[in-house]
C-alpha cells in the first residue's frame, strides 16, 4: 500500500523525528541530498546548476552540490536571495559548501549552461504562494529553454510552482524530467500536473506514524473468489436503454460478468431485447418497460447490485428507475445518464443516494451534480494548500452520503467518512490509449459486479478502478472498449485471486 501525505503531514513527521531526538535537521538534509545524488544514478560527470532557494529547500540544494562536487561533476549554485538570510539547516549546508571551495552565485538564469543539468531546490513542498518576481523568470526559462536547446530537469521534492497537496500551479512552473521526494509521496505528486516525467522517492530513515491523506489503490484491494453455487457469488442488474443505445449497458454487463459475479441481467425495455439478444449469451435479458416493473423485479432477493446509467437516456424514465433503485438500498452504481438525468435538480438525487451507492462521474457530470465544489477547480489557485480533486470529491461524498469516484487520469475515489484513495495512471502506469468511448460503461459495469459480490461501495469503486487500468495495461495501444472485459482473466489469473 502506498500512502500519499500533504505537505503538513510531513513537515509534522520530521518535527516529531527531531522532537525525539532520533535525527537532526541537518541529517534529514544530508539524507535527501544524498537521496537525490543517488536517484540520479551512475552517469558521468557533467555541468550542473543547482538553484537553491532560502529555506530548507535550498539546503538540500547545497547538499547536493557539495555531493556532486565530491564525485566530479563541475557545478555552481546559485541563490535566490541574500546569502545571510539563509538561516538554520541550509544555512550550515551553505557553510559547508562554502567551506568545500564552492562558491554561490546569485539566481541568473541567462547563465544556465546549454544542455546541463539543472537542479530545482528553489522551494519545494512548502510553497503557500503564486511563484513572482526572479524565481518566476527562473522558472520561466527552464522550461523554454530546456524545450530549446535540451538540458535535464530535477526538482528537489516537488517541482518549484507546484503546490503539494493539489498539483496545481501557483503561478509560472514547469514539469521536471525527474522529482526526487522524500519518505513518501506527496498528494501533488499524483494530482492534476503534477504527474509528470519520473518519481523517485528516497528512503530518509524516518518512522511512519500511519496518517497519511490518502493511498494509492493496488491489487490487494481486490477480493479473492471462492467456490459456491452462481448466486453465491450475486446478480447484478444493469438497466438498458432503447434501441439503438445498448452498446453501453452491454459494455457494463461484460465488465460485471468479468469482476466475478454469479448472473448478470440487462433489464431494457421491450423494443431494445432482441437487438441485445442478438450481441448477449452468458448475459441475461428481461424487459424492463418502466419503473414499476423494476420494483416488481427488485422483489428478488437475490439481486444484490444494480448499475444505471451507461446509455439510459436523460428523461423522466431513467430518474424513475433511479428512485427505484435507490429506494431497493441494494448494491448501487450511478454512472453517466443516471447522473446527468438530475443536472437540473442534483438536490434530488443527493438526498436519495446511500451508503450503498457509488457515483462514477466524470468531470462535467461532477460539476453538474457539484458546481460549487467543481468551481474553484477551474480558477487559478492563489494560494497554497491549493483547492484539489480530492477535496472536491471528498465534500462530495460527505454530501450525498455515498462513495465518489471522480474519474480522470488521476481518479479519485472518497466515502462518506472522509477516507480517499486515488488511481492514478500516470508515470509508469500511464494508459493513454485508455480514453476511449465506452471505457467508462465497463469501469461502471466492474463496480456493480464487485458489488453484487458482496464488496461495500468504498472497495468495490478501489478495486474496479484498479482492474480498469490493469486491464488497459495488459492490452496496451489500440485498446477499444470491447478489449477490456477480456484482459481481467489475465489479471486476475496473476493476482491469484
Amino acid at each position: 500500500m502506498i500512502e500519499l501525505l500533504t505537505s503538513a503531514q510531513m513537515r509534522a513527521i520530521e518535527q516529531a523525528a527531531i522532537t525525539a531526538g532520533s535525527v537532526t535537521g541537518e541529517e534529514l538534509m544530508e539524507r535527501a541530498g544524498r537521496g537525490v545524488v543517488a536517484a540520479l544514478g551512475e552517469e558521468g560527470a557533467g555541468r550542473a546548476v543547482v538553484l537553491c532557494g532560502p529555506g530548507n529547500n535550498g539546503g538540500d540544494g547545497f547538499v547536493i552540490a557539495r555531493l556532486l562536487a565530491e564525485r566530479g561533476w563541475e557545478v555552481t549554485a546559485q541563490l535566490l536571495g541574500d546569502p545571510a538570510a539563509v538561516g538554520g539547516d541550509a544555512a550550515r549546508a551553505l557553510a559547508r559548501w562554502r567551506q568545500g571551495g564552492g562558491s554561490v552565485a546569485p539566481l541568473d538564469t541567462a547563465a544556465l549552461p546549454a544542455q546541463g543539468l539543472w537542479i530545482d531546490a528553489l522551494f519545494g513542498t512548502g510553497l503557500s504562494r503564486p511563484v513572482e518576481g526572479a524565481a518566476a523568470e527562473a522558472v520561466t526559462v527552464m522550461a523554454t529553454r530546456r524545450a530549446r536547446e535540451g538540458g535535464r530537469i530535477v526538482a528537489v521534492d516537488i517541482a518549484s510552482g507546484l503546490c503539494a497537496d493539489s498539483g496545481r500551479f501557483l503561478g509560472p512552473a514547469f514539469s521536471p524530467d525527474l522529482t526526487v521526494t522524500f519518505h513518501r509521496a506527496k498528494l501533488g505528486h499524483y494530482l492534476a500536473e503534477g504527474a509528470r516525467g519520473r518519481l523517485v522517492v528516497a528512503d530518509i530513515g524516518l518512522v511512519h506514524d500511519g496518517s497519511a491523506a490518502a493511498r494509492l489503490t493496488g491489487p490487494e484491494d481486490i477480493p479473492a473468489k471462492a467456490g459456491g453455487h452462481k448466486y453465491d457469488h450475486g446478480h447484478l442488474v444493469v438497466a438498458g436503454g432503447p434501441p439503438g443505445f445498448g452498446g453501453a449497458a452491454r459494455l457494463a454487463a461484460r465488465g460485471g460478468l468479468r469482476a466475478g459475479v454469479g448472473l448478470v441481467t440487462v433489464a431494457c425495455p421491450a423494443a431494445a431485447v432482441a437487438e441485445n439478444a442478438a450481441r448477449l449469451d452468458a448475459v441475461m435479458l428481461r424487459p424492463l418497460p418502466d419503473a414499476a416493473a423494476l420494483a416488481a423485479m427488485l422483489k428478488d432477493e437475490r439481486i444484490t447490485a444494480l448499475c444505471l446509467g451507461p446509455g439510459l437516456g436523460t428523461g423522466a424514465r431513467t430518474r424513475a428507475l433511479v428512485a427505484v433503485a435507490l429506494e431497493a438500498r441494494r448494491g448501487c452504481v450511478l454512472d453517466a445518464d443516471a447522473l446527468t438525468a438530475f443536472a437540473d435538480t442534483p438536490e434530488t438525487l443527493l438526498a436519495a443516494t446511500h451508503p450503498d451507492c457509488v457515483l462514477t462521474p466524470h468531470d462535467g457530470e461532477f460539476a453538474r451534480l457539484f458546481p460549487d465544489l467543481a468551481a474553484p477547480l477551474g480558477e487559478a489557485p492563489q494560494r497554497g494548500p491549493a483547492w484539489s480533486r480530492l477535496d472536491a470529491a471528498r465534500a462530495a461524498a460527505r454530501r450525498a452520503g455515498c462513495t465518489v469516484l471522480l474519474k480522470g487520469p488521476d481518479t479519485v475515489i472518497a466515502d462518506p467518512d472522509g477516507n480517499a484513495a486515488l488511481n492514478a495512471a500516470v508515470y509508469a502506469s500511464a494508459v493513454p490509449w485508455l480514453a476511449t468511448a465506452g471505457a467508462g460503461d465497463v469501469l461502471a459495469g466492474l463496480i456493480g459486479g464487485l458489488m453484487a459480490r458482496g464488496c461495500t461501495a468504498w472497495r468495490a469503486a478501489r478495486a474496479g478502478a484498479w482492474l480498469h487500468v490493469a486491464a488497459a495495461r495488459q492490452f496496451g495501444p489500440g485498446l477499444i472498449a470491447e478489449d477490456l472485459p477480456e484482459q481481467l482473466p489475465a489479471v486476475l489469473r496473476e493476482l491469484g485471486a
